[in-house]
């Protein structure tokens, strides 16, 4: 049988940025939705005050099956620290620019002061000039390219959250707030597929490294795009989920 497939979308993200990739997949498919980002936040997410309470609340929402664990940015981030921690409920994992950890103290402390100010401008100003100015990272600058419909769409998802979700998502889960997994990546078993954009040098980087480390790594290079693959290469990103179930079923 067929594991089902749960995906975790990225920060600012909703559990639809991932369907162009999915729809055609051949698994049952569970959507997660992180710290923050729901309509309504859940009771259970009230609980949630550090990395780890926000992996225990998502633990609960998987299936007493092992599962097939898939993840972007964010939720890449979230889906290994899942893997590593509950390693008996993943059978499968596969992060799409994913981040492993910052390994330095002075590291964390700058990402913490970056993610304030963050905070601070979703508080102060709202989700409009937040979004305006997240979009205008560096980070996301391949997106330039991409048809003006696609665009649109991710920005409207990312304007329907609460200014509070967003930050309360940065203070709990953001990068500075995980471990740094990376000494734990010769631990995990499972076959780990990863992907990065080659127009994104710092996460192409951190994905050949981490498969480095990984005993049944592979990294995959999605050519000519940026960070967010689920947007710009959803065709590539299911086209390695459907051999990854195809490889799954054969066993």
């Amino acid at each position: 049988m067929t594991p089902p497939l749960v995906t975790l979308h990225g920060f600012t993200g909703s559990p639809a940025n991932w369907d162009n990739v999915t729809g055609s997949l051949a698994a049952p498919v569970i959507q997660l939705t992180p710290l923050g980002h729901a309509p309504e936040a859940a009771p259970a997410e009230a609980a949630v005050r550090t990395w780890n309470d926000e992996l225990a609340r998502l633990a609960a929402l998987l299936p007493p099956e092992p599962v097939h664990l898939a993840g972007y940015s964010l939720g890449a981030r979230l889906a290994l620290g899942l893997a590593l921690t509950f390693p008996a409920r993943i059978t499968r994992l596969t992060l799409v620019s994913g981040h492993t950890g910052l390994p330095a103290e002075a590291d964390r402390a700058e990402r913490r002061a970056s993610d304030a100010r963050w905070c601070a401008l979703l508080e102060t100003q709202g989700i409009e000039a937040f979004v305006n100015a997240w979009e205008a990272q560096p980070l996301f600058a391949t997106q330039a390219a991409l048809p003006e419909v696609a665009r649109g769409e991710h920005r409207a998802r990312r304007l329907a959250h609460a200014p509070g979700g967003l930050a309360r998502s940065l203070r709990v889960t953001g990068l500075a707030e995980m471990p740094d997994y990376a000494p734990r990546l010769a631990s995990l078993g499972v076959p780990v597929t990863l992907l990065a954009g080659e127009l994104d040098a710092k996460f192409l980087e951190l994905g050949r490294a981490a498969s480095a480390r990984l005993p049944n790594g592979r990294f995959v290079l999605a050519p000519s795009a940026g960070h967010d693959l689920l947007l710009e290469r959803a065709d590539l990103v299911a086209l390695v989920l459907r051999e990854s179930i195809a490889a799954k079923t054969r066993t």
